[in-house]
């Protein structure tokens, strides 16, 4: 499930750029009815995600470099490939 709930947030996202968390604006998607809230923040080659879903109020900090995401998502962590994953602000799309 928690596979499916990180392949399902960056397909549904395109990453923005942002010089720092406080500036990154938030985002939300909703989806089997959890809310996710979460910002982008670019580091050099790779971009973190953070946010939680509500109503469960589950916590998730993702890393995408390149193709690779890793992270946790409700305290389970998560490491996958997708097809395309990139902070230049096209879309993110999962296999």
């Amino acid at each position: 499930m928690t596979k499916f709930f990180t392949a399902a947030l960056l397909a549904a996202i395109i990453i923005p750029t942002a010089a720092s968390a406080e500036d990154a604006p938030k985002r939300s998607f909703t989806r089997d009815g959890q809310t996710y809230v979460y910002t982008s923040t670019d580091k050099g080659d790779k971009t973190v995600l953070s946010g939680r879903a509500y109503p469960s109020g589950r916590d998730f900090s993702l890393t995408v470099r390149g193709s690779h995401v890793r992270g946790f998502a409700g305290g389970v962590p998560v490491s996958f490939e997708t097809d395309t994953a990139t902070a230049s602000g096209t879309p993110v799309v999962a296999r």
